[in-house]
């Protein structure tokens, strides 16, 4: 574990996260998010973009992908109701000698290094939480350690954005917080193409037939309003094709589109709820008409 010593006091950094994440499609967005990030002259300051829309729609993937598209290292923290603002400066530990080491987050352990923090789901987090970050959010760039007693300033290569859910938050954050949050970046439902490739991605050993399923089923609950998200469709996918795999291999072809069929409703059922088990019935449906 890497340590540096600041003001006398030798901080514990945490590990950069090595996730298999990838953005597929809409481009569009992660120009948005570096040039967020840009830093334009010497007098310039990079932004804290908060990437804003439903579950399941990408907004970690997005900012662990431009994160590493400019060479950073990024570190990933989850933000809960639970969190105090001394889990995301320095935590003081016990170590087996019986002294104190302390522990910087992964949010400390960016600014040292000059990676890229992305606390997901911030408003899942207290205004009290957010209030210790935020002279790291405007020109001061740092934060204070009361547990270390000590000031850290962010590397002049640090970069920072947040997650948050597009629905009810545990916390509703005032605008002194919303204000150093910028800007705000709005991921929806991709459209069909860019969704087949995301499960083609997530799914390379998918038959193309499931995926086109998964697909339409997706399609269609967007145009009704529904929440359910791309990935809901990866893990009913990965829930069927597990449930196929047990079938007989000798099964002629017509007999396996409908155990196909049936699991992915199955999948849906499980993973969703009844509703989005209604959707798949209708491929049950067209299946025995065919016949």
């Amino acid at each position: 574990m890497e340590t540096v010593t600041i003001d006398g006091v030798e901080l514990h950094l945490s590990e950069p996260d090595v996730v298999p994440m990838e953005w597929v499609g809409q481009p569009e967005l992660v120009t948005q998010v570096l040039a967020a990030w840009l830093v334009v002259e010497e007098s310039d300051l990079p932004l804290a973009p908060r990437l804003v829309g439903k579950p399941g729609v990408g907004k970690t993937t997005l900012a662990y992908h431009a994160g590493r598209s400019l060479g950073k290292p990024v570190y990933l923290f989850q933000a809960t109701m639970d969190t105090r603002p001394e889990d995301l400066i320095i935590t003081p530990v016990i170590s087996e000698k019986g002294e104190i080491k302390y522990m910087a987050s992964s949010v400390v352990s960016a600014m040292i290094k000059g990676g890229v923090a992305v606390i997901d789901e911030g408003n899942r987090m207290s205004e009290k939480s957010w209030a210790s970050l935020a002279p790291l959010l405007d020109s001061r760039r740092y934060v204070e350690s009361i547990v270390a007693g000590i000031k850290i300033p962010a590397h002049p290569q640090f970069r920072l954005c947040t997650t948050m859910n597009d629905d009810a938050s545990t916390f509703e954050l005032p605008e002194y917080i919303h204000s150093r949050l910028q800007p705000q970046i709005y991921i929806d439902f991709p459209e069909r193409d860019e969704e087949l490739l995301i499960l083609k991605s997530n799914l390379p050993f998918a038959e193309e037939e499931i995926l086109e399923y998964v697909v339409e089923f997706l399609q269609a609950a967007h145009e009704a309003d529904e929440r359910y998200s791309v990935r809901d469709g990866i893990n009913i996918a990965r829930y069927a094709l597990k449930r196929l795999a047990e079938a007989p291999a000798e099964l002629m072809p017509v007999e396996r589109k409908k155990k196909m069929a049936e699991y992915l409703k199955e999948a849906a059922g499980m993973i969703l709820d009844s509703t989005a088990a209604k959707y798949f019935r209708t491929f049950i449906v067209d299946l025995e008409n065919d016949e």
